[in-house]
């Protein structure tokens, strides 16, 4: 998520407590509770959610399981296997804790079998709290009509997406389809939506992920024929959690290409050089590219922050090809831009995020998750346009280039590519 639409191993939902009837507690002060696993709503199996918001049904697949006597959530996304294990138990609510998101499913027993809560974001701007409810057992993630005559929606596609206000951006959908359903995702120039998994069914595309800091929900429709052989046209919706809401159109392209990467920032005229001090997530610290420890090294810059799941993904690429790089002259800085003007409760946020993700290098408080407060923070640079955005600097402490977005995980070759194009930069430098 990207985070252009605020928008690329292991969640695991489980469901949102506190239908609006049973919402008379503040959710968050049952995280606090002690684990009382043996009073947990969460029965192990295979669990179908749903998030209910715009007046649709956003579904997503977890896994309930037992560890040591305690539940474990994984929420499922296509390949995605995201692991929740912050899960505690006061009287009959228990809330699940996202991951390195500041959210939550609240959950509590709403019969046998069955689950109703909330989900909620924590850090959310506005009160952001979405209906869920849950059921066990081995389902479908959407209904479909059995005896449908169903189109292939397989391939790449050049795809715009339309927000409410008639602003449009490009993307480009990739989709692969077998028997049992349809995965794929879209990529933006700012990031990918990450993993999206569902069906076809007749001439319509249904597609949904969850990974705790989004709910997604793409339809789309072949027009001017209910059964046909192949979609070369695609019409659709896109809904985002609360209140967000596309429309996107789609034409088959196997040749769909987003601008590079590359090129869409840059530095200032007259500019080579970044020149900031922040204050490490750590207190008394302060982080500059122009410390004892990054001179005439190799360090890549990265603009991030915990409440991104594009972020999360790179951040996942960067940690342990750290660990295996630092050696050879290469350092990271990650520059965190948080929901929060309140540092303290920033660099805990990045700390958290730093410790569930194996993150070895430094991690700075830098600012508020605002694009263009980011590049003020950042003022030789032209313009943020994404979080994440990737800064190369070379030996002498020059830029040399700033990578826009992150195609994560879920982009499948794209990913491989962009992971190649990053070792071959840095080659590059070290080599100089």
């Amino acid at each position: 998520m990207p985070v252009a639409f605020s928008l690329r191993k292991a969640i695991a939902g489980a469901t949102l407590a506190l239908a609006a009837t049973a919402c008379q507690s503040d959710p968050k002060n049952a995280e606090t509770t002690a684990t009382n696993a043996a009073a947990s709503p969460l029965t192990a199996g295979t669990w179908r959610g749903v998030l209910s918001a715009q007046g649709q049904q956003i579904p997503f697949l977890f896994d309930v399981a037992t560890a040591g006597g305690q539940p474990t959530v994984t929420l499922r996304n296509g390949e995605e296997r995201l692991k929740l294990d912050e899960i505690t138990t006061a009287g009959d609510s228990t809330t699940i804790r996202l991951g390195v998101f500041d959210a939550a499913l609240v959950v509590r027993p709403a019969g046998e079998g069955k689950l109703a809560g909330t989900w909620v974001k924590y850090d959310a701007s506005k009160p952001y709290r979405v209906p869920f409810t849950a059921e066990l057992g081995a389902q479908p993630l959407f209904p479909v009509m059995a005896d449908q005559k169903v189109t292939s929606f397989d391939g790449t596609w050049k795809v715009s997406f339309k927000d409410d206000t008639g602003k449009t951006y490009p993307a480009v959908g990739v989709f692969e389809q077998t028997p049992t359903g349809v995965t794929g995702t879209f990529l933006t120039s700012t990031g990918d939506y990450r993993y999206l998994s569902g069906q076809a069914d007749g001439n319509t595309l249904m597609l949904s992920t969850f990974d705790g800091s989004h709910g997604f929900l793409f339809t789309g429709k072949q027009p001017g024929s209910t059964t046909p052989d192949s979609a070369t046209r695609i019409e659709g919706d896109f809904y985002s959690g609360l209140t967000g809401h596309e429309t996107w159109t789609a034409v088959k392209d196997p040749n769909a290409q987003l601008p590079d990467a590359n090129a869409l920032t840059g530095m200032k005229p007259g500019q080579k050089k970044l020149d900031f001090r922040f204050p490490s997530i750590y207190e008394g610290g302060s982080i500059s590219p122009s410390d004892p420890k990054y001179r005439g090294k190799v360090l890549v810059v990265q603009l991030l922050g915990s409440w991104c799941p594009n972020c999360m993904d790179e951040t996942n690429f960067l940690a342990p090809w750290y660990e295996k790089n630092k050696q050879r002259g290469v350092e990271i800085i990650g520059l965190g831009y948080e929901r929060t003007p309140d540092q303290a409760v920033a660099a805990r946020k990045l700390l958290k995020m730093k410790e569930r993700l194996n993150v070895g290098y430094d991690l700075a408080v830098a600012g508020e998750a605002d694009k263009d407060m980011a590049g003020k923070s950042l003022p030789q640079i032209q313009k943020v346009l994404a979080f994440p955005t990737t800064i190369f600097i070379d030996k002498k402490g020059e830029v040399r280039k700033i990578h826009t977005g992150f195609s994560g995980p879920g982009t499948g070759q794209y990913y491989a590519q962009q992971n190649a194009e990053f070792n071959k930069t840095i080659d590059q430098l070290l080599a100089e």
